[in-house]
C-alpha cells in the first residue's frame, strides 16, 4: 500500500465514524466574546483556566528553560470572517494547572541570524494568496479569505472555514466558483482544489454554512489546497514562491517579533476588485492552548489584519519561517480593539497527525497530485453531501 493510500484509508475511516456521530450530535455554537485572562504574578505567568473540553481555549504559563534544537462586476463578496469564543473556568486547582500548562522557549532555534523586517515581509507576501469564491445564485454567498503557499508545487495552507467553499465549488450541484489571486491589488492567477480538510471540523461546523459569521475556537480549523491550473496563462512548470514552515512546539514565544500578513477586506470599499495585501510587524502577546501542555494558538493583539478576509493569512517569524496562520479574533469596533489569534504550525501538524495517522511532512514529501485525487474521489463527496443536506433544508 502506498503512503498516500494509507493516509486516505485512515481519513476515510474517520469520515465514516464522523458521519455516524453527526446524525445524533448537535454542533456546538461558541460565544462571541474575548478570551479572558487574569494575571497572578510576574513569575507564575497567567492563571490557567483549563477548559473542561478540548474545544475551549485557555492561556498557558511560560518558562525560559533552554532546550537544544536544530534548524529547521458581480455580487459583492462576503469577507470570510474569523471565529470568536471564550473559555470557561474549570474546577482544576490553579497550582495543578500551572504545574501542567508550561511552555519552554527554544534557545538559538536556527543556525543563522534573523532577517531584516523588509526581507521577511518580501518573502511572506510573495507566497501570500487571496482566495475568492463567487456565488452565482441560491443559498451560497461569495467570500474572500487568505492563504499561504507552503510548497513550490502549489500547496496552500488556509483555514477550513475558507477551504469549505473551495470544496463546495467542486460540486456541480453548488453554483459557486473559486479562484486564487496574488499580488497587491490581488489579481486572478490560479484554480485550486482541496487537498485536505479535517472531516472532524466539517462535522462540527457544517450546520453553520448558512450563517453570516463563522463561529468557533479555531480547533481543527485548517486545510490544504492544491493549485491545479493557471487562469492567467502562467505556466505551472516553474516552482511557485512559497514560505518554509517550522512545526516545532513553542517555536514562537511571548515577546517574539513576528510578521502578520493577509488580505483584510472588512473595511475596504470593494472586496472583489480592490483587495490589497497587508502586513504588520508585531509581537506575540500570549500563548494559548485547547488542552494542556501544548501551544495551539498565539495572540497577536490589535493589528490591521484583525478583520474579516484575513482568515488563513500568514504569521512568520524573524527567520522567515511560517509559524502560524490567522484563525480568530475577539470582538471590537476597530482592529486596535481586537485581539488576533493564529493557529500554530505545531498544533496543525499535531492535529493532522492525529486525524490521518501521518505527519504533515509525509504528505508534502509524497505525490500531492495522487493524494489530492484520492481525497477528492473518496472523501470529498461524503463531506459535500453533508453540506448539500444542510443547504437543501
Amino acid at each position: 500500500m502506498s503512503r498516500s493510500q494509507a493516509i486516505l484509508l485512515h481519513i476515510a475511516a474517520l469520515v465514516f465514524l464522523g458521519g455516524i456521530l453527526f446524525i445524533s450530535a448537535r454542533p456546538e455554537i461558541y460565544a462571541t466574546v474575548p478570551v479572558a485572562t487574569n494575571q497572578i504574578d510576574q513569575t507564575a505567568g497567567v492563571e490557567i483556566t483549563r477548559a473542561a473540553t478540548s474545544s475551549l481555549i485557555a492561556p498557558i504559563a511560560t518558562t525560559t528553560a533552554a532546550t537544544s534544537s536544530t534548524p529547521a462586476k458581480k455580487p459583492p463578496a462576503k469577507k470570510a470572517p474569523v471565529a470568536r469564543s471564550a473559555p470557561r473556568p474549570s474546577s482544576v486547582p490553579v497550582a495543578e494547572q500551572a504545574a501542567t500548562n508550561q511552555a519552554s522557549r527554544i534557545q538559538n532555534p536556527y543556525s543563522f541570524s534573523p532577517f531584516e523586517f523588509s526581507a521577511v515581509n518580501e518573502m511572506t507576501r510573495a507566497a501570500l494568496v487571496n482566495i475568492l469564491c463567487i456565488a452565482g445564485s441560491g443559498d451560497m454567498r461569495s467570500i474572500t479569505g487568505s492563504g499561504i503557499i507552503i510548497d513550490p508545487r502549489g500547496v496552500i495552507l488556509t483555514n477550513a472555514h475558507v477551504a469549505q467553499y473551495v470544496l463546495l465549488s467542486q460540486s456541480s450541484d453548488v453554483n459557486l466558483s473559486c479562484m486564487i489571486r496574488m499580488g497587491s491589488p490581488a489579481i486572478v492567477r490560479f484554480k485550486a482544489e482541496t487537498l485536505y480538510i479535517p472531516p472532524v471540523w466539517v462535522d462540527a461546523h457544517v450546520a453553520e454554512i448558512r450563517s453570516q459569521h463563522a463561529l468557533g475556537t479555531g480547533e481543527h480549523d485548517y486545510a490544504l489546497l492544491r493549485i491545479v491550473s493557471s487562469l492567467d496563462g502562467t505556466p505551472l512548470s516553474a516552482p511557485l514562491p512559497y514560505l518554509l514552515t517550522d512545526i516545532r512546539e513553542a517555536i514562537g514565544f511571548e515577546g517574539d517579533s513576528v510578521l502578520a500578513a493577509s488580505y483584510p477586506a472588512e473595511f475596504s470599499v470593494s472586496t472583489q476588485d480592490n483587495v490589497y495585501a497587508a502586513s504588520s510587524g508585531t509581537t506575540i502577546k500570549q500563548l494559548l492552548t485547547f488542552d494542556v501542555n501544548s501551544v495551539d494558538l498565539i495572540s497577536l493583539g490589535g493589528v490591521i489584519e484583525a478583520q474579516s478576509g484575513s482568515s488563513g493569512g500568514a504569521v512568520a517569524n524573524a527567520w522567515g519561517r511560517l509559524i502560524g496562520i490567522i484563525v480568530t479574533t475577539s470582538e471590537g469596533q476597530t482592529t486596535g480593539q481586537r485581539d488576533l489569534h493564529a493557529l500554530t504550525l505545531g498544533y496543525i501538524n499535531r492535529d493532522f497527525t492525529k486525524q490521518t495517522g501521518h505527519p504533515l511532512s509525509e504528505l508534502l514529501a509524497g505525490d500531492i497530485a495522487t493524494i489530492a485525487s484520492d481525497f477528492n474521489t473518496n472523501i470529498a463527496p461524503i463531506l459535500i453531501a453533508k453540506y448539500i443536506g444542510q443547504l437543501s433544508r
